[in-house]
């Protein structure tokens, strides 16, 4: 039901005492009593003030549109998994993070748009790492001496702070680490709902005193229309990559200066960190933003997979892929942005 607020001052007029009629006016004018009708007018505006704050707070604007305000908070899914909203009031963007894997899931703007892509096989009930969004990769990048892409996908990350447009997850060892990886560590992963665009931090400390390496990335879904109408821009051109379909592994040189997909990919771009997804069916571009520690990019998509919903999908990576040498008592951050616009 929409309800204006001229309606509603209206009826704070009604409701305390006074008329809002012309014979409310008309003793006080006719008196020459001003002072009753300074006070009448006080207390009408204070009425008013009261019911316009009342109905903003239940999203009725001032041209009768009524909107449900979301909440922001720590929530739990319809499968018990628990996850952290974050709701920016001033431009109706919103972003959902999830504690198992410390993983954001959804990025979406004021109009609704949504940018940050899950898998329609993505288990949400905690039985594996969540198949989209923001996935870590750490302390490993794919296969080696421990599980494929290390532990932090596998794990809760723990609150440490929020508010209605930031989080603050914290990852430290437990046994369930220190079967795999005995390393004094403390990883904190930061999401910040800004105005304009979703702000994310990877800080990787050294607690200990001995030196460890490890590799890091964001495995990042993102959306798409489809394929055929996305189009990957960014400093491609010239640059070496690893083509992981190739064989082993095999290293090509890049001759685009934007990268299209039309079959399965599995790419890692040493050197590019400016990725920026042009979807002429959306008409949006999307920039990822890596102003610190994240070096390469990863390309992959599992074209034909219909499961997977290879279609609607496809993951551009912020990666650290050397890996990096923390020495004990140091620490590393890896920055990374989401900034959307029109194309």
């Amino acid at each position: 039901m929409k309800l204006n607020l001229a309606l509603l001052a209206l009826s704070a007029a009604s409701v305390s005492g006074f008329g809002v009629g012309p014979t409310a006016f008309a003793p006080a004018t006719r008196n020459g009593d001003l002072s009753s009708t300074a006070l009448f007018d006080s207390r009408r505006r204070q009425k008013v003030a009261s019911l316009s704050k009342w109905a903003e707070s239940r999203g009725i604007s001032d041209d009768g549109s009524s909107a449900v305000a979301e909440a922001a908070g720590l929530m739990t899914n319809d499968e018990g998994l628990e996850y952290v909203k974050l709701v920016n009031s001033e431009t109706g963007a919103s972003s959902e993070v999830y504690l198992l894997g410390g993983v954001v899931t959804s990025y979406k703007d004021g109009e609704g748009n949504e940018y940050i892509a899950v898998r329609p096989d993505a288990k949400m009930d905690g039985s594996k790492p969540i198949s989209g969004g923001l996935s870590h990769c750490w302390p490993q990048f794919g296969p080696g001496e421990i599980q494929q892409h290390g532990f932090a996908r596998n794990v809760n990350w723990t609150v440490k702070s929020m508010t209605d447009t930031t989080v603050e997850l914290e990852m430290a060892p437990s046994d369930y680490t220190k079967e795999m990886w005995d390393k004094e560590f403390l990883c904190t992963f930061s999401v910040d709902l800004a105005d304009d665009q979703l702000s994310t931090k990877m800080f990787v400390e050294n607690k200990g005193e001995e030196s460890f390496d490890f590799q890091a990335a964001l495995h990042s879904y993102f959306t798409v229309s489809s394929l055929e109408n996305l189009e990957i821009a960014g400093s491609f051109e010239g640059k070496e990559f690893l083509n992981k379909m190739v064989g082993e592994g095999e290293m090509q040189t890049e001759d685009r200066s934007a990268i299209t997909i039309g079959e399965e990919y599995d790419r890692v771009y040493k050197g590019v960190n400016d990725p920026v997804l042009n979807d002429k069916g959306t008409g949006k571009a999307l920039s990822v933003l890596n102003t610190a520690g994240w070096e390469d990019t990863v390309l992959w998509n599992p074209f034909g997979d219909e499961g997977m919903g290879y279609n609607n999908f496809v993951c551009v990576e912020s990666v650290k892929f050397d890996p990096v040498t923390l020495e004990g008592g140091s620490s590393w951050t890896g920055d990374m942005a989401l900034k959307a616009g029109d194309l």
